[in-house]
């Protein structure tokens, strides 16, 4: 059996991301909510009386302050995250996976305040101007205080599953989502007309390559610049998409209430959501694992990334930047994150209709070719009359555009995730020899039933989808609502989310690599510009048309995310009882007004 890199990866994050992580991930969370005596309220209060700069100090050890770390931290937790992964929790977990999102949101406050707590009782502050931070910190006192060395080795695992984070889901996911969001409604000039191959897409490289310049010219400033940057960058681009999800929940207002019901009911496992236009159902169990993953990538609780930006504000109470960081997972996920579930569900997105199809006398064939079963097509039917308001086509246009993703439905052995033996066969749109459009379709391959029978592959339908996979999903559904709002507004915030994130997390793999390296000398210089360079190349090399679907997206960004759960969340445990020890004595003097002054 031949192997491919796919095959390889998706083996080693089904052990990373196994259940029993969630499950460790899920435990730790509630003991810290219940040992900090839910300390979410105290994120919520004191936390932000913090940020507004009311026990600011110019002469505490760091380089930013509380606001600046806060906002560098939600740079890069407010990314595209918020957009293109919740849009793909719904699109393939459905309704039940907000409602997983919302409980890692809250306990992921506890997590938070928790992890940051911990890196600022041990960060190195021997440059007062320039501290460092972070669970490699962490593990390192941790064992030098029992007089070994082990802490180091395995601070240095945690970095290397940093930095594989960074260029995974703090980069690779960024950057592709631009490019295709960004396609999607915009051509490349002197490149649009160009037809990709398997393997290599100019317009979407393109994008990348400008994404590459711009974040290559911010990243040399160090976290300075990048505070400076985020600290601007951040509450602009939150409130102009916030201002804009408002309004279109207020044009659907009527549905919000039963797509709340909806949510709760699936979220705890009342029947499965079943399959309707382009969803194809969603076990329970589907259902909770993807509202776990995306609302754990979008708000990196438990990673221990975050810990990395707020080791460098100005701060002589470590549990204070600790609340602070409470305030993320709040904002990232149990607001932003919700805006955009909500908007893909009262719109329809998630379940939409066909947008084009084909006629009855249609000659459509479906048949079996060298162990796979091969799909062909006639040319492709206009746009129907709805997906051309929508995507503000003209009437008398096709309303398809050269490389455009499209899938049809099948029915063929059982899905396991779905419950259901429904798939998608996804092509990509080509110009047909006698003019139009067509579609290249990708082959089946041939699955076999417990006898070794081969299980036929019969087709759903006729009726022919769009795949808007991640931000272009989120971007469709503001266009089902106002036509217009999601090419412009979704595109922008895509921009500004992406490169505030990349950014932050080219910040947090740099960390890893001055722990590992040193903070001093040739070799430090030289591992730090090398990464940075790299790191720079990777966000146009992401672009260049390897990934194609949202399974291997996520494939890759599950890679980092889940070796860096399994890196932290033991550290979280053996430095738990520290960092809530002095989470409560400092609660106790502020509860006795010693901080009024």
């Amino acid at each position: 059996m031949e192997f491919t890199i796919n095959d390889v990866v998706n083996a080693i994050t089904g052990i990373l991301f196994h259940d029993y992580v969630v499950y460790a991930l899920l435990a730790t969370g509630l003991l810290f909510t219940l040992w900090s005596g839910f300390g979410q309220y105290r994120a919520l209060t004191h936390g932000v009386s913090v940020i507004r700069g009311k026990f600011d100090k110019e002469d505490d050890p760091g380089a930013i302050s509380h606001f600046q770390a806060l906002s560098a931290a939600l740079s890069a937790t407010v990314g595209l995250g918020n957009i293109a992964g919740v849009a793909l929790a719904v699109a393939i977990g459905g309704p039940g996976a907000v409602f997983w999102m919302w409980v890692i949101g809250i306990l992921g406050m506890a997590l938070k305040m928790t992890e940051v707590t911990q890196s600022m009782l041990t960060r190195d502050t021997s440059d007062p101007k320039n501290p460092h931070g972070g669970p490699m910190y962490v593990v390192d006192s941790l064992f030098k205080a029992a007089g070994g060395r082990l802490g180091a080795t395995i601070g240095g695992v945690f970095c290397f599953t940093l930095v594989l984070s960074a260029i995974t889901g703090g980069n690779m996911f960024q950057a592709w989502n631009v490019a295709a969001v960004t396609t999607q409604y915009f051509d490349v000039p002197g490149i649009s007309n160009i037809e990709k191959t398997a393997n290599f897409n100019p317009e979407t490289f393109a994008i990348g390559i400008i994404l590459a310049i711009i974040v290559g010219c911010v990243i040399v400033g160090g976290i300075k610049r990048i505070g400076s940057v985020a600290g601007k960058l951040v509450p602009f681009m939150c409130l102009l998409y916030l201002a804009a999800g408002l309004l279109v929940l207020l044009l659907n207002i009527t549905q919000i209430p039963e797509l709340l019901m909806l949510i709760v009911k699936h979220g705890v496992g009342i029947g499965d959501a079943s399959a309707s236009g382009a969803f194809l159902g969603g076990s329970f169990a589907y259902a909770m694992m993807w509202g776990v993953k995306r609302a754990l990538f979008s708000s990196e609780a438990g990673q221990g990334s975050a810990p990395i930006a707020h080791a460098a504000a100005k701060c002589n109470e470590p549990v204070r930047e600790g609340v602070v960081a409470g305030l993320e997972p709040f904002i990232d996920t149990l607001v932003v994150c919700t805006v955009t579930a909500l908007i893909i569900l009262s719109t329809g997105a998630w379940n939409r209709g066909p947008e084009a199809t084909f006629a009855e006398q249609a000659t459509i064939s479906l048949a079996l070719d060298d162990d796979e079963w091969k799909l062909a097509t006639p040319p492709l039917p206009e746009k129907n009359e709805e997906a051309k308001r929508i995507n503000q086509v003209d009437a008398d246009e096709a309303g398809w555009s050269l490389n455009d993703s499209v899938f049809m439905l099948v029915r063929a052995g059982n899905n396991d995730d779905t419950g259901d033996n429904l798939h998608r066969v996804s092509g990509s749109v080509v110009h047909h020899d006698d003019g139009g459009f067509a579609v290249n379709w990708d082959s089946i391959d041939v699955q076999q039933d417990d006898d070794g029978n081969t299980v036929p592959v019969t087709l759903e339908g006729s009726g022919v989808w769009v795949n808007y996979p991640g931000a272009s999903l989120t971007a469709h559904a503001f266009d089902r609502t106002i036509p217009g709002l999601g090419k412009w507004l979704v595109v922008i915030a895509a921009w500004l989310f992406a490169i505030s994130t990349m950014i932050s997390w080219s910040y947090y793999g740099e960390q890893g690599v001055i722990y590992v390296f040193g903070k001093e000398g040739m070799v430090s210089v030289f591992a730090v510009t090398l990464y940075r360079m790299a790191y720079t190349i990777l966000v146009a090399v992401s672009t260049i048309g390897f990934i194609t679907t949202d399974a291997e997206l996520d494939m890759w960004t599950t890679l980092g995310l889940g070796a860096m759960l399994v890196a932290n969340i033991p550290i979280m445990w053996i430095y738990g009882p520290k960092a809530m020890k002095a989470y409560h004595e400092y609660i106790g003097k502020l509860k006795r007004g010693e901080f009024d002054s």
